[in-house]
């Protein structure tokens, strides 16, 4: 093999290997994202829906009825 064969290959494997690295950062830095981002708020906002509604049933049962009337008022097949 030449000189420049061999400098040639070392490149490409050093970039190969930067890209692995790039590609698995990413990819653990989404899986984070997802976990603290979307996950996490969602059960937050489920829990304090649910305390809400132990606190206050009446309320409660109130907007689930006109939120109920607006979306079967929405989707009505007529």
């Amino acid at each position: 093999m030449s000189e420049t064969t061999k400098s040639t290959e070392h490149v490409k494997g050093v970039a190969r290997e930067l890209v692995n690295d790039a590609t698995d950062s990413l990819a653990t830095g989404a899986r984070e994202f997802k976990d603290h981002y979307v996950s996490e708020p969602a059960k937050d906002l489920f829990g304090l829906a649910k305390d809400y509604a132990k606190e206050k049933p009446e309320v409660a049962a109130v907007w689930a009825f006109g939120l109920g009337l607006i979306v079967g008022w929405k989707i009505k097949p007529w």
